[in-house]
């Protein structure tokens, strides 16, 4: 049955196979430590907490990378406030002026295009988490979760950008119950979703529905459900089922590597 409950997780289970799976990664490597970008949202904050566990606060940077007039000021705070709490180093990044620079140079700048626009945001801060992991020797850790991989919602060559993503076979509910096993504070769980590419950006608004329906139509689909089983067991229109499962199927570019074309 697609049920909240078909959802949950062994919370203890999936935290020792996830901390095992970053140190594993890091001695493969042969790096220092890990960067993470910390936004002050509730995955970026799982994931710090991660890797903290896994290696300790000594080999952990945080980043924090905001823009002025967008990012609210609580999310700096809560970022800041969480790494405080893990004796993690925090470093705060403001991109504005970068931004700033990008919108005088670029001939096809348009304020109205917030897509385009937005999604410089995030390779820009792409391109600092690598700055610092080529300056210091150190991985830099994904926080994208199992619901945006599968629908699309992340930027190709931003946040999608990383080396590992120890929380991305996770939907983004499961991604909540971790977090309040790991003691997140509840400020930034119960913080509504979003990207911060623009002001009053919300995640649920612009998917059309809440993460909790749209993780049970995943679920439904990953199970080999027809969109009309589906539908029918979450007592919702088919149409948005085959609207999700669409996007799914249109974005699956954004999940694997560049096609090449083979001579050999």
């Amino acid at each position: 049955m697609l049920t909240k409950d078909a959802l949950a997780i062994n919370a203890l289970g999936f935290i020792e196979r996830a901390t095992s799976f970053i140190k594993a990664q890091l001695k493969a490597s042969n790096l220092k430590g890990v960067i993470v970008c910390l936004s002050g949202g509730l995955d970026s904050s799982v994931t710090l907490v991660l890797c903290v566990k896994a290696l300790g606060g000594e080999n952990v940077i945080a980043l924090n990378m905001p823009e002025m007039g967008v990012t609210p000021e609580e999310d700096v705070r809560d970022a800041v406030s969480l790494a405080e709490e893990l004796n993690v180093r925090c470093d705060i990044i403001e991109i504005t002026p970068v931004m700033n620079v990008m919108r005088s140079i670029l001939p096809l700048y348009d304020p109205e295009n917030l897509i385009a626009m937005g999604n410089l945001k995030p390779r820009i801060r792409m391109t600092l988490a690598y700055h610092y992991a080529n300056s210091l020797g150190f991985l830099v850790v994904g926080s994208s979760n199992k619901t945006e991989l599968l629908l699309g919602y992340f930027t190709k060559y931003g946040d999608g950008a990383c080396d590992i993503m120890p929380i991305g076979d996770l939907y983004k509910t499961q991604v909540r119950q971790i977090a309040g096993y790991l003691g997140i504070p509840s400020k930034i769980i119960d913080k509504a979703p979003s990207a911060r590419l623009w002001p009053g950006q919300l995640s649920e608004m612009e998917l059309g529905m809440r993460f909790e329906q749209l993780d049970l139509i995943l679920y439904g689909w990953e199970l080999g459900l027809r969109p009309s089983e589906i539908a029918s067991e979450l007592n919702i229109e088919l149409e948005r089922v085959e609207g999700v499962l669409e996007r799914v199927r249109l974005n699956e570019h954004k999940r694997r590597l560049p096609l090449i074309l083979k001579l050999s």
